[in-house]
């Protein structure tokens, strides 16, 4: 073996670049063929050598590589001997007979490849125009798929200015990219779009589209042009993100003292997009879901989601694009950020929408993913570039946003503030670590930050804490929590807050201990001193004050209260004492508990009778979501011949839903308008028989009558529920009905609503049909989401007979990406028993790669929480029906 093939073996076994050359400036040009769907292209990188080497490596994979030369500042050409491509490190190792000194030099590479179907990389997308479905090109390269369009340094540290030109585009169709153009050169009927070169900027975040579209634009107060391009004759549709992207630039440039720092901002929405939107410097894409907003066919959900999604990407644009993450292990800088900063956005321009209050779903998501002993750090090690996509979950996002939050709740909303300014004017245009956030907060604050929060940040989970009442004095013990009900090994220190009786008489200090005890005397007092009882009842409750630990529940972890202070906090609930959030928190709490086997199922269905009177969105969505999982756990646990859960379930929900009523009322909250669609879903969802006539009435004379407004938007999902919960094999009808209003809906939005529900039937056989649906051209790969994640108990196994009978079509056709992270999570984790568990590790054992591992591991131990939980029902289930039909107030019919 030679030395030259001594090193290549040498690199075969590396994930990561040889820091021996970087790049500076890529000149790149791209010639898609959109009637063949394949595209050429030539990159030109301007680099350094920083040590001598007979090898330049760079990322490459599924590219066709055919010609290749370096340059040195002598103006010496140099033709490489060999071009290796290792595809199992999708490398491109590049070897030369002689020495490449150290210096700058220029390197040459032309290439080729297909314009693949898997929305990855630089992929091929289709549109409807005139009724003729036509091909465009999309880009999308976050987090390692650069390397997939043009070889180049793929890692996020190794930013570069980029030059992009592309060629042959049909002239009909727009050609757009980061920077606006600079110059456009017309031959014959195809065109050559060239760009103004960017700032310094990641491979990742490098954007190329091509496609059929309209535009509108505005110009911000700061001189930025901001456009939404949209499918032709739906500009009208792009306004509101258009309104929302402008003020969310003026937001951010004054609250990091940093303008946005490109000419313009695009938002592109295309047909065929893997995740919601992708943040690309300049031209945010986004799945069309995501971008555009109708009138008749947006509910108020749609347009929460599209303000979330856009004040999202825009908010990336500084965290994220400007300052970059310095390696995906410190993913979470990004993702947590952008979804922290989304909610502050929509905070300060929808204040009524009490934004903060639906962030606590968020941290309750963060929370739940977080309890798996297949959880990982948030700063998570990242070894292998496929396996990137793995941490893109409720860790980065979720537990990341929330760690945001608890800390700045901590500091002080201005500390917080100038310590992000000073973060983005020392790391622009660079690339940043965790530990380099901690140091700016560290400086600005004078606390300790980087003491506090490493802990949260590099260990997997989160604690919960057990709290008693002495006397006076409150005792915490922390503990790792685990759905599973390990004892998990960890200590945090947390940032405590609690209120005795009243929020003005609050106290908040670090439990930096495995257990802690704090004197509560001060509080007592000052409660009696402001409460003044009246009667000898009064004065029992007021010796009696609820405690309330981690208010408003801001902080990242759960609280276990003992038998004394948990009958005072429910006294507190049914006195309507406590403030919606920590409703939220006390109700999110018992569930997580009751689930990992600390607390009983009797309790938790007693706790959840107390919410049923109120009107609260926050709190009725927490309540609705602990009646769906409950309902699913004890259907499995227990025998319900005469269906007194069900009943139970709906008689919690009814007086809420008489209250608001199917109508829209003029005038009404947006809370309300999100609430009325939650209620009559989880009416229909749980078979009530009223709901579900009205519904099916209504629904027949929409589908005759699409501008009908007895079908308002908001309650349209309660109906499909209802045309599909009552849909069989022998009487299809409502099924074709879905089926046939998907395949003539025009709106996005009305797409995705019917594909949400078309496999909810409890008939196998139509669950077997939605999803066979699902391979057929008939459905955009990216729709499959939408499927997948509403599949019916009672179809379950089917789904998982289906995924095995056709796992090497899905493999093939999905590929390894987000999509096809969702056909394992929600097909396996419906199931509740041990056997089922096996039997998905047994299907899976010579068949899993790096690119789902975690993922799996994860859908199989939720299953084998809820095998579990269902054991430790069962001690119980004598009592469950007695206990609810004592709760149900009044008689339902199911």
């Amino acid at each position: 073996m030679n030395q030259n093939e001594q090193k290549l073996e040498h690199f075969k076994g590396q994930h990561r670049l040889p820091n021996f050359a970087i790049p500076h400036r890529y000149d790149l040009t791209l010639k898609p063929n959109l009637h063949v769907c394949t595209f050429s292209g030539s990159v030109i990188v301007n680099l350094s050598i920083l040590e001598s080497t007979r090898f330049l490596l760079l990322n490459s994979i599924d590219l066709v590589i055919h010609q290749s030369f370096f340059t040195d500042s002598n103006n010496h050409k140099v033709v490489p001997s060999e071009v290796v491509v290792d595809k199992d490190v999708e490398m491109l190792v590049l070897v030369f007979n002689e020495l490449l000194s150290v210096g700058d030099g220029v390197l040459e590479i032309h290439f080729s490849g297909l314009l693949n179907e898997h929305m990855k990389g630089f992929y091929k997308g289709t549109y409807v125009d005139g009724g003729v479905r036509k091909n465009m090109a999309t880009t999308t390269f976050e987090p390692s798929d650069a390397r997939r369009c043009f070889p180049c340094w793929d890692e996020p540290a190794l930013k570069a200015t980029f030059k992009i030109t592309v060629g042959d585009v049909p002239l009909e169709l727009t050609a757009i990219s980061n920077m606006p153009i600079s110059d456009e050169i017309i031959t014959g009927d195809v065109k050559t779009v060239c760009f103004e070169e960017s700032p310094i900027m990641s491979t990742y975040l490098v954007a190329v589209v091509v496609g059929l579209f309209d535009y509108i634009e505005e110009t911000s107060p700061g001189g930025i042009r901001v456009r939404s391009y949209c499918p032709v004759g739906k500009s009208e549709n792009g306004k509101l993100a258009l309104s929302i992207a402008v003020k969310s630039l003026e937001l951010y440039t004054k609250y990091f003292s940093m303008p946005y720092t490109l000419p313009k901002l695009d938002m592109v929405g295309v047909p065929d997009f893997p995740a919601g939107a992708m943040e690309n410097y300049g031209l945010i894409v986004f799945r069309e879901t995501e971008l555009l907003h109708d009138d008749l066919h947006s509910a108020a959900a749609n347009t929460q989601r599209l303000l979330i999604v856009v004040t999202h990407e825009v908010g990336h644009q500084w965290f994220g694009n400007l300052v970059t993450m310095e390696w995906w292990t410190h993913l979470w800088l990004n993702e947590g950020f952008a979804t922290w900063v989304s909610y502050f956005a929509t905070d300060t321009l929808f204040p009524e929408w009490r934004i903060w209050t639906r962030f606590l779903e968020e941290t309750a998501e963060g929370l739940q993913l977080d309890a798996l002993e297949q959880s990982h750090p948030v700063e998570v090690e990242v070894h292998n570039a496929s396996s990137v996509i793995e941490v893109f979950d409720a860790i980065s996002y979720q537990k990341g946003s929330s760690l945001i939050r608890m800390l700045k709740e901590y500091l002080g909303d201005d500390v917080f503030q100038k310590s992000m300014s000073s973060y983005m004017k020392k790391y622009a245009y660079k690339n940043a670590k965790t530990e380099d956030l901690w140091s700016v907060l560290s400086e600005e604050s004078g606390v300790e930050v980087n003491k506090l929060m490493d802990i949260w940040t590099k260990q997997t989970g989160h604690p919960v804490i057990s709290v008693k009442l002495e006397d006076c004095t409150l005792q915490f013990e922390q503990t790792r929590f685990m759905s599973l009900g390990l004892q998990g090994e960890g200590q945090w220190i947390i940032p405590i807050t609690l209120s005795v009786g009243s929020y003005d008489n609050c106290k908040k200090f670090l439990l930096e201990t495995k257990v802690g005890k704090l004197d509560i005397s001060d509080l007592y007092h000052s409660y009696f001193s402001s409460s003044q009882p009246q009667d000898k009842k009064n004065q029992e409750i007021a010796e009696k004050p609820w405690v309330k630990v981690n208010v408003g529940h801001t902080g990242f972890y759960r609280v276990k209260y003992d038998g004394v202070l948990t009958a005072r906090l429910m006294k507190a609930i049914q006195d309507k004492c406590l403030s919606p959030d920590d409703k939220f928190g006390i109700l999110d709490d018992a569930y997580a508990l009751c689930e990992a086997g600390e607390g009983s199922i009797l309790s938790l269905l007693s706790l959840m009778d107390l919410y049923r009177e109120d009107l609260d969105y926050v709190v009725l969505s927490r309540l609705m979501n602990a009646c769906y999982n409950t309902a699913k756990i004890l259907k499995d646990a227990i025998y319900d011949p005469w269906n007194h859960l069900n009943q139970f379930f709906i008689d919690l929900i009814i007086s809420s839903a008489e209250k608001l009523g199917m109508e829209p009322v003029p005038g009404e909250s947006h809370l309300n308008t999100l609430l009325r669609e939650e209620v009559f879903k989880a009416l229909a969802t749980f078979g009530h028989k009223e709901t579900h006539e009205e519904l099916k009435s209504r629904f027949q004379i929409y589908i005759n009558d699409k501008f009908t407004s007895v079908l308002p938007v908001d309650i349209r999902k309660a109906a499909y529920i209802s045309i599909m919960r009552t849909s069989s094999a022998i009487d299809r009808s409502g099924f074709d009905s879905l089926l046939k209003l998907y395949r003539e809906a025009d709106a996005v939005q009305e797409k995705a609503r019917t594909l949400s529900y078309i496999a909810s039937s409890p008939d196998p056989e139509l669950v077997k049909e939605a999803l066979d649906l699902m391979l057929t051209d008939e459905m955009r790969e990216q729709d499959t989401v939408y499927v997948t994640a509403r599949i019916s108990l009672e179809g379950r196994e089917t789904a998982w007979i289906w995924l095995k009978e056709n796992w090497d079509v899905i493999v093939k056709r999905w590929g390894q990406g987000m999509v096809f992270h969702r056909f394992i999570r929600d097909i396996v984790t419906p199931f509740s028993s041990h056997e089922m568990a096996e039997e998905v590790e047994e299907f899976f054992s010579n068949r899993v790669t790096p690119s789902f591992v975690r993922i799996l591991k994860q859908s199989i131990e939720k299953i084998r929480i809820k095998a579990k939980w269902i054991e430790k029902i069962r001690q119980e289930e004598s009592l469950i029906p007695k206990l609810t039909r004592g709760l149900t107030r009044t008689t339902v019919e199911t």
